[in-house]
């Protein structure tokens, strides 16, 4: 059973909220180091690494929340998949 809080939102709801907002504030915080390295190193392609690595995590963060936000597949698709493996297998 499910509880939810005075806005309506569930536990589950609530926690994928915290988590994104802690992701966020990290993303946040890279960003803003990362401009300070920007500042600190005056290499000709210092600006270029800094952006391709602010990039690379932005992406890994986009897979992570891709891969843990999508929703579980209904469970009558699982057990429709089954039902047809099962006479797949029955037929050879």
């Amino acid at each position: 059973m499910t509880s939810t809080s005075g806005h309506g939102e569930t536990f589950d709801e609530r926690a994928v909220l915290v988590v994104a907002g802690a992701a966020d504030l990290a993303l946040s915080t890279i960003g803003s180091a990362l401009g300070a390295v920007r500042g600190l190193l005056r290499r000709s392609d210092a600006a270029e690494l800094a952006a391709e690595a602010e990039h690379e995590l932005m992406a890994r963060g986009r897979l992570v929340l891709d891969r843990y936000a999508a929703p579980p597949p209904a469970r009558l698709e699982i057990l429709a998949r089954h039902a047809v493996a099962r006479r797949a297998a029955e037929d050879v």
